[in-house]
């Protein structure tokens, strides 16, 4: 006998995301306004939620705007938050935004990536970071994790490979556990096949992120890696949008930039 695969209701995926939020119901339903019992009928399927009511709880729930609209499809109604691509016409304002965020970091290198981590933009600071990888990783749409930790990306040139690549692959699950996209679970599984091991800061280093230590012919450049995204999009694509900044993590390394 088959066995098909049935779609969660938004009963069930509104219980999904309460439990991945680590909040009760009591809890939940106290920060929504609403009472306990209404909201463990809407969770049973016992009760409907109104269009509003997806959207009060998926608020208070934090959910992506990407997974607001499939609750919303999952009760019935349409979704309200756009998706457009990067290059899309409406989102004109946006990489103006993105394209001064990028000039703002010069002389430091900086990149913009969507939710799967395909580069839409970067500053020239990015490039003495992908000097000698090859030509084939930089060409159509561009991964940058791919050329990270590819054996003919910047990998060979990184000091601390195990280390970063610890980071990475941490950071990647981190991810897909929260949107169970099943391309990044692809991507975790090359990335997890190049050679270069996986190793994590021992506790009490008192590190506050991995650093990328870099070598270069004229010595070793050591960065943090942050993350800025937009505050309260109401784009898909925006709220996805992520700049990812290397600042020096040493005055060495800051001093080498800066005479680039």
């Amino acid at each position: 006998m088959n066995t098909a695969t049935l779609t969660p209701t938004i009963g069930e995926r509104l219980r999904d995301w309460r439990q991945k939020r680590r909040l009760s119901q009591m809890d939940l339903a106290l920060e929504a306004e609403i009472s306990t019992r209404h909201l463990s009928f809407l969770e049973t399927g016992r009760a409907t939620p109104s269009r509003d009511m997806v959207l009060r709880l998926a608020e208070h729930l934090e959910v992506p705007l990407r997974e607001r609209n499939a609750l919303l499809l999952a009760a019935g109604f349409a979704p309200v938050f756009p998706e457009r691509s990067y290059d899309d016409p409406g989102l004109a304002a946006a990489r103006t935004a993105v394209e001064a965020v990028l000039h703002a970091h010069m002389p430091f290198p900086a990149l913009a990536i969507d939710r799967r981590w395909i580069m839409l933009a970067s500053n020239a600071g990015l490039a003495p970071l992908l000097a000698g990888v090859s030509p084939k990783l930089l060409e159509g749409p561009v991964n940058v994790l791919r050329v990270s930790l590819h054996p003919e990306g910047v990998a060979p040139r990184i000091a601390n490979l195990a280390e970063w690549r610890g980071h990475i692959l941490s950071r990647l699950r981190r991810q897909l556990a929260e949107s169970g996209d099943a391309e990044l679970a692809d991507l975790i599984r090359e990335l997890s096949a190049y050679p270069g091991g996986e190793a994590h800061p021992r506790a009490g280093e008192g590190l506050i992120a991995a650093p990328l230590r870099l070598k270069t012919p004229g010595g070793e450049l050591s960065f943090l890696s942050a993350t800025m995204t937009f505050g309260s999009p109401l784009d898909v694509m925006v709220s996805e949008l992520a700049i990812e900044t290397f600042l020096p993590a040493d005055a060495a390394t800051a001093k080498a930039l800066q005479s680039l």
